[in-house]
């Protein structure tokens, strides 16, 4: 464990050692606020039928910056390595492939997290302007919190896997947003072809739109679970795959 926390400190200082990662958190925070202006926008217009943070999730700009978030945090975390020739000298280190994968991951999933506290923050500050508590439940906003933590969960592991595929962080963010479009499109595929195939169940299970919305109206729901945490645990073990072979490659 002592070589674990040592890796896992490296990667996540290197967030903000950098002005890379206080750029992510700044992007992350003022689309986060364009989006709760979305919300309260039309709470001025007309009452709302679903809650503040079912609304501010859903508006036009959260998926544009949500999936391009998981590229910017991995595209580096393999593959800069590669470029520079530190990872060979890593993987000869006296460490474990598990423990390199397991740390860089983690570092990004824990910063990952931090990038939704200010969303706090938003809605303490929706107290101060208007004087009243936002619409919204304690139930909501846990739920909202765990499937986000779910899908970054197992998005961050997709980027990791793309990032030891190659020793360039374009191609590496490319391969990931590429992804992600990909899997954010099946789950619309139930809303252009309707309920009348039989594998349009497959398609509502790994819509993450789906799982959100759910979550964001405080529906407790075993899917996303084991959906997001089996995928998770699958990629990461791909990258693991995919590491192990360059390691007894060099």
């Amino acid at each position: 464990m002592r070589v674990f926390f040592i890796l896992f400190k490296k990667e996540f200082k290197q967030f903000f050692f950098t002005p890379f990662g206080w750029v992510v958190l700044a992007l992350v925070l003022l689309m986060q606020g364009f989006s709760m202006t979305h919300a309260l926008e039309l709470m001025k217009d007309k009452p709302l039928a679903e809650n503040f943070i079912f609304v501010s999730l859903h508006s036009p700009n959260f998926w544009f910056y949500f999936l391009f978030i998981f590229p910017l945090l991995t595209m580096r975390l393999f593959a800069e390595e590669e470029k520079s020739g530190t990872l060979e000298t890593l993987m000869t280190a006296p460490v474990t492939t598990t423990q390199v994968v397991f740390s860089k991951y983690t570092a990004a999933l824990s910063f990952y997290a931090l990038l939704w506290l200010p969303m706090l923050l938003h809605l303490k500050i929706f107290r101060w302007v208007t004087g009243s508590q936002a619409p919204y439940e304690t139930g909501h906003l846990i739920g909202t919190y765990s499937v986000l933590m779910l899908i970054g969960a197992f998005f961050l592991a997709i980027g990791c896997l793309a990032s030891t595929l190659t020793s360039s962080q374009i191609v590496a963010g490319i391969i990931t947003i590429a992804a992600l479009v990909m899997h954010f499109f099946f789950g619309l595929i139930p809303y252009y072809t309707g309920e009348g195939f039989q594998a349009v169940s497959i398609f509502h299970y790994v819509s993450i739109q789906e799982h959100l919305a759910n979550s964001a109206r405080g529906l407790l729901d075993s899917r996303p679970i084991v959906y997001f945490g089996s995928m998770a645990v699958f990629f990461l073990f791909l990258t693991h795959i995919a590491l192990d072979f360059r390691r007894w490659k060099s």
